[in-house]
């Protein structure tokens, strides 16, 4: 890595005058963000990160001055041309040709594992991750909410009651959301709960009739998602519903009885005392009164299986942040039947979507968002005076169209709610994934104007202009948002960057231009344009996005 190179020679000096290894300090040496207003140094160490040991308040109090007594017992080198100090950090600017060299080599070296191989990640051990998501129960349509993740159903009594198995072939999930409509209105009757709770104990106690059923529900449903989910560049190594843990939930509740951890309340209910103090302040239900199984039951069958499958070492939940309490009941009952692992589970919150409308009204399935998304950015290509001729307009479409969703979707905290909107969503210029396809369709023209191989020799005393600065400064700062949402787990930070990669890129396209350059400049500013657009396809695909190379 290109960073990793100068955090390195910067931390070897730092250690000799600290007095502290260098390793020690690597992580404590950071990219600065570029600024458009003024010019900024290439590093900076924070002094606040190697002073530890002190209190605050005598930090507050001689912070500048310690920076300022570090700086003046470095030296400038070969790598390091420049070091002042700032609000509690020593700055180092970079060699400028130095810095234009190894970040291109780098980059075009490294391909599409540019930032992954940075040492920021060398402390961290090669680990098998399961991450559980968009939980889709049979026969229930994709809501918008499903765009983050999919809601559970069950129609056993109302297909008895309005289904056709006609309609059911030709368009199960449509059919099986009207059935699902009209069973919700006659659920007010106090005989149609009780027909399916009757339907869904059927189920778990095998009922050849009630089970013929819901595989076919269940084998028409994932046909459905696994159609809907190739829209969405998604693939999953493994469909196993909670319904698949209903016969291992049996287990379970032997194991809770075995632990004594299972309790029986006055309704019959079975129940887990939660409480620090045994005094049943805080319960958990895992058993109905009927003897049926529960969600939690079977989350807590299946992160047990998991863990004898898989022998994970870490398990993500991904759903949004109304199941908070659920996970933290999950996670206690695992710790108390004296699962240590569950210390490794984490559940990753997410908040609603609120405003969003198609032009076909008010009830948002998730198909009906890409269907209108696709059509929208199809009029918008149409009516562009800038939209290139593009072999199949649709699935380009389809790809901007899915960009500017996620980027929309990812652009603050995953827990946030956000307020949806076409027109900003759509936009070609700002922060949109719109913006970032045509920066990634415009870059890569560039490359096939002007010769599609990749440029190596150049010189690089050819890119010393500001805007070529800037960009390579950027492109500096990669691995440490890689690292950083790899920590928290929020895509945020990655979106950040690549809308300001492109930012800063379209401001270079203007002022660094190739075509009527000399010979050395332009192979210069070509290998510029290429680095930057492999890093913005890198991001693009971590996000889920295609980049697009016409539009």
């Amino acid at each position: 890595m290109a960073a990793c190179a100068f955090r390195r020679s910067i931390a070897g000096q730092l250690s000799k005058v600290l007095d502290l290894p260098p390793e020690n300090l690597i992580k404590s040496i950071s990219a600065v963000p570029v600024s458009r207003k003024r010019h900024d140094a290439d590093f900076q160490l924070s002094i606040a990160s190697i002073e530890e040991g002190r209190s605050s308040d005598c930090l507050a109090q001689d912070l500048q001055l310690r920076a300022q007594k570090l700086a003046e017992k470095l030296k400038c080198d070969a790598v390091v041309s420049e070091i002042s100090t700032g609000p509690g950090t020593v700055n180092f600017t970079i060699n400028r040709e130095l810095l234009a060299k190894t970040v291109l080599q780098q980059v075009l070296k490294d391909g599409t594992q540019y930032g992954t191989k940075s040492e920021l990640f060398s402390t961290m051990p090669k680990q098998k991750t399961v991450v559980e998501f968009s939980s889709p129960n049979i026969a229930k349509k994709f809501h918008i909410g499903h765009l983050r993740s999919t809601i559970i159903g069950l129609l056993g009594v109302g297909f008895q009651q309005f289904g056709d198995k006609e309609k059911l072939k030709s368009s199960p999930l449509q059919h099986l959301f009207e059935v699902y409509v009209q069973i919700n209105k006659a659920a007010a009757d106090e005989n149609t709960k009780k027909l399916a709770q009757d339907f869904f104990r059927k189920l778990e106690e095998h009922d050849e009739q009630a089970l013929s059923l819901w595989k076919e529900f269940r084998d028409f449903s994932i046909k459905e998602y696994t159609r809907i989910y190739k829209r969405l560049g998604v693939h999953f190594d493994e469909y196993s519903g909670e319904s698949f843990y209903q016969e291992k939930s049996r287990e379970v509740l032997k194991m809770l009885e075995d632990k004594g951890l299972l309790q029986k309340t006055t309704k019959g209910t079975g129940v887990v005392d939660l409480s620090e103090k045994k005094d049943l302040s805080s319960l958990s239900t895992v058993i109905r009164s009927d003897g049926t199984s529960l969600y939690i039951t079977r989350d807590l069958a299946a992160a047990i299986d998991r863990m004898n499958k898989y022998n994970w070492d870490t398990m993500i939940y991904v759903t949004d942040r109304n199941q908070s309490s659920h996970f933290q009941h999950l996670f206690r009952i695992l710790k108390l039947m004296g699962y240590d692992w569950v210390d490794r589970c984490q559940h990753v919150s997410f908040g609603l979507v609120q405003g969003m409308k198609t032009r076909k009204g008010e009830v948002i399935f998730l198909e009906d968002v890409l269907d209108e998304v696709r059509s929208r950015m199809l009029e918008n290509m149409a009516s562009a005076k800038t939209t290139k001729e593009v072999e199949d307009p649709v699935e380009t479409a389809e790809k901007v169209g899915l960009a500017a969703l996620i980027i929309q979707d990812f652009r603050g905290l995953l827990s946030s709610d956000y307020q949806f909107n076409w027109d900003r969503a759509l936009q070609s210029r700002g922060d949109t994934g719109v913006f970032l396809q045509y920066t990634h369709a415009r870059l890569h023209s560039l490359e096939q104007t002007h010769g599609n191989e990749p440029v190596t020799d150049v010189n690089v005393a050819c890119l010393q202009e500001p805007g070529a600065i800037s960009v390579l400064q950027h492109l500096l700062r990669y691995d440490e948002v890689l690292y950083r949402s790899s920590q928290d787990l929020q895509p945020k930070h990655i979106v950040s960057y690549l809308l300001t990669l492109s930012h800063l890129a379209a401001v270079a396209h203007r002022s660094l231009p190739v075509k009527g350059s000399t010979p050395a400049v332009a192979q210069a500013r070509l290998c510029l344009f290429q680095a930057t657009r492999s890093v913005l396809a890198n991001g693009m695909k971590l996000l889920g996005i295609t980049p697009v190379t016409r539009m």
